[in-house]
């Protein structure tokens, strides 16, 4: 997502997923894959698709009787802007511990591993001693802010 583009809430990214999956889809097409995940009725889908396409997520077009919607934003822009945005919830000095929770708790495969370890190798070359806490006081548990 973009600067300008509004927030999405996670059940609207579940309808995002499924539209980046299929580049196109018509609401019967986004409602069946989500029944099945989420067992939503046809109308809370409508609801979301509707709701994306109100905060510009979501083009539409008419095809006869039937609407194809598409995204305006790509995957993986969206997902760098979530990512950057939930970092900046998080203190400075918090990050690497955070990140390490999430890895700890997912499950990847060996290739994922040797990503992350040439990632982590090449990240070393610019490791630093201490980070800035970014946040106020009472905001964070830092030291200097006890």
């Amino acid at each position: 997502m973009t600067e300008d583009k509004p927030k999405i809430t996670d059940s609207e990214w579940e309808v995002m997923r499924v539209v980046w999956t299929l580049r196109q889809a018509t609401s019967k097409d986004i409602c069946e894959v989500l029944q099945v995940k989420k067992d939503w009725k046809q109308s809370t889908t409508k609801t979301f698709i509707g709701r994306l396409v109100k905060k510009g997520m979501l083009n539409t077009r008419s095809e006869g009787k039937r609407f194809l919607y598409t995204a305006v934003v790509n995957e993986d822009e969206s997902l760098k802007a979530a990512k950057e945005s939930f970092l900046d919830n998080v203190c400075n000095k918090q990050v690497g511990k955070t990140i390490t929770k999430m890895i700890a708790e997912a499950t990847l495969t060996h290739e994922d591993i040797r990503l992350l370890e040439d990632m982590i190798a090449e990240k070393k070359k610019e490791a630093v001693d201490d980070i800035t806490c970014n946040c106020v006081p009472g905001q964070c548990k830092c030291k200097m802010h006890c």
